[in-house]
């Protein structure tokens, strides 16, 4: 009696073609990241203070912001830097915009993300000014999470269509953001008689 392999070599090399075209056209399954418990904590914290905003909730400062956290304005402007601590965004920041809305910004979040203890949000503002102009703004906002509250936060804006609300009162504004404003508005002005000199200088041939 002759006893013969269970597949001969040319069965084993075809299964073996089928098992890697298989593992080359099937791409492997990755098992989602863990979520933590702290980012999960810190993205519903943030999702509900801005659900209450937009439910016309007036205390988000208060209820988010850590009372001596630090805030930066990313950009060039008179309303760019730092603010340390709640009360000094407060006050030179959110009062002076808010004081010159007919009513308060609503906001509309776009994206939310978490990770550990930072949270970003990407959102819309929008409102009407106290002149009856429209008062458009898209931002996104870093913020480092510690307790429960933010501690750190950098935030992004298109401070061009903020400072243009906010000059419409400048005269209240404290002695240092006034000389701030005169500055990027004489910086500003000679940005374009530069530019418009060198234009007249290339297109005509006049000397400035």
């Amino acid at each position: 009696m002759t006893f013969t392999r269970s597949g001969s070599a040319a069965s084993l090399c075809s299964r073996s073609g089928w098992l890697l075209a298989g593992a080359l056209l099937c791409p492997q399954v990755q098992a989602a990241p863990e979520v933590t418990a702290e980012t999960q904590r810190n993205r519903q914290a943030i999702g509900k203070a801005f659900a209450a905003w937009t439910a016309d909730s007036q205390t988000f400062f208060d209820d988010v912001l850590a009372p001596n956290m630090v805030w930066t304005i990313k950009g060039s402007g008179p309303s760019a830097g730092i603010y340390r601590g709640r009360q000094d965004l407060l006050e030179r920041a959110v009062k002076l915009l808010s004081a010159r809305l007919a009513s308060p910004i609503r906001p509309t979040v776009r994206n939310l993300w978490a990770d550990g203890s930072h949270v970003i949000v990407e959102w819309d503002g929008e409102t009407t000014t106290a002149h009856g102009k429209p008062y458009r703004n898209s931002y996104v906002w870093i913020l480092r999470m510690q307790g429960g509250r933010a501690v750190e936060v950098t935030a992004f804006l298109d401070l061009v269509a903020y400072d243009r609300v906010v000059r419409q009162g400048s005269s209240n504004w404290p002695d240092g953001q006034r000389q701030r404003l005169r500055f990027w508005q004489v910086r500003w002005l000679l940005q374009e008689y530069a530019s418009g000199a060198a234009w007249m200088t290339s297109a005509h041939g006049f000397e400035a």
